[in-house]
């Protein structure tokens, strides 16, 4: 049987591995479970130029490398593991991963959301070549060029109207012949002449893989199952986020979509349990807002566990 820990923390990225600073620094001796594939979102993000402190950007990797060693820099002891299984009913908290059981005084849950992909291979080898799932993160790289944007809802007319910024034209490829985004974001894209609608249509497939980068785009007529190919330089996918919250089920208070509902800043509906970043965060979803809510997490940790503990 393993001690109890100060903390766990649940998810790597920009959220918990600043919230592994923050709590490895108050001396909480924090355990962090990365995942197996840490780092998160950023890690399919060729180039951060939006993150304070770095004029000349940096690639998505390598700066969650460096949030990474000032995390162990301080003393958090990281497993590149996934945790399976929580149970946050009684105290310790107790958490399991690759069969092991792992008791904790408090809790941050740090494990991210995941755009929602359109699950087709070619959309996987050429994310960061020109297939993004960010505009506000990638917009800028494509200054002066035709691009494509698929979705219906709310966040794809947001992302299209964003782009126009850059682009010459934006096309929004959605499956059906209307919108499902509010009157007002729906009015806002039809009114602007840089963006136009392919209706009826879904992407089946992203070129050109052997040329890395996006060349075009296979499309099919969801009423006729015609297939045409369309030219362009980049594609944004904007069909929405999902919230990395499936072993919280049941445990934690979700929003109807997943998210952890949080109060008074990081707080869950549990006692002792914090959440931060994109898990619960369905608006801001930023490398920055992360960090700075991971930070909070930790604080609010220590100070719960002070209040908790009378020392620890």
């Amino acid at each position: 049987m393993t001690a109890v820990r100060n903390v766990i923390i649940i998810g790597s990225g920009p959220a918990g591995y600043t919230a592994g600073i923050y709590s490895a620094r108050a001396n909480l001796e924090p355990l962090l479970f990365e995942g197996i594939q840490p780092g998160g979102q950023l890690m399919i993000t060729n180039d951060v130029e939006n993150y304070p402190g770095f004029p000349e950007g940096i690639k998505g990797p390598d700066m969650m490398d460096l949030f990474k060693k000032q995390a162990e820099r301080f003393g958090t002891q990281c497993l590149t593991q996934n945790v399976d299984k929580v149970d946050f009913s009684k105290r310790p908290f107790r958490v399991w991963s690759e069969g092991q059981e792992y008791q904790a005084k408090s809790i941050i849950i740090a494990t991210g959301a995941s755009a929602k992909l359109l699950d087709i291979a070619s959309e996987k080898s050429l994310m960061g070549y020109g297939v993004s799932a960010c505009a506000t993160c990638d917009g800028f790289f494509f200054k002066n060029k035709d691009v494509c944007i698929v979705g219906g809802g709310d966040t794809a007319m947001e992302e299209a109207t964003f782009l126009t910024r850059y682009a010459s034209k934006v096309h929004v490829i959605h499956r059906r012949d209307s919108l499902r985004a509010s009157k007002i974001m729906q009015q806002r894209a039809l009114n602007n002449p840089k963006i136009d609608f392919v209706w009826n249509s879904e992407v089946i497939e992203v070129l050109d893989p052997t040329k890395k980068q996006v060349t075009g785009l296979r499309l099919r007529d969801t009423v006729t199952g015609e297939i045409t190919e369309r030219a362009t330089e980049g594609l944004f996918i904007a069909i929405g986020h999902q919230p990395n919250t499936k072993i919280f089920e049941g445990q934690l208070e979700l929003n109807e979509v997943g998210y952890v509902i949080v109060k008074q800043g990081t707080r869950t509906s549990i006692d002792g349990v914090f959440a931060a970043g994109d898990v619960s965060d369905p608006v801001w979803r930023q490398a920055v807002t992360a960090a700075g809510t991971g930070c909070a997490a930790a604080i609010d940790a220590e100070r719960w566990l002070e209040a908790n503990e009378s020392g620890h």
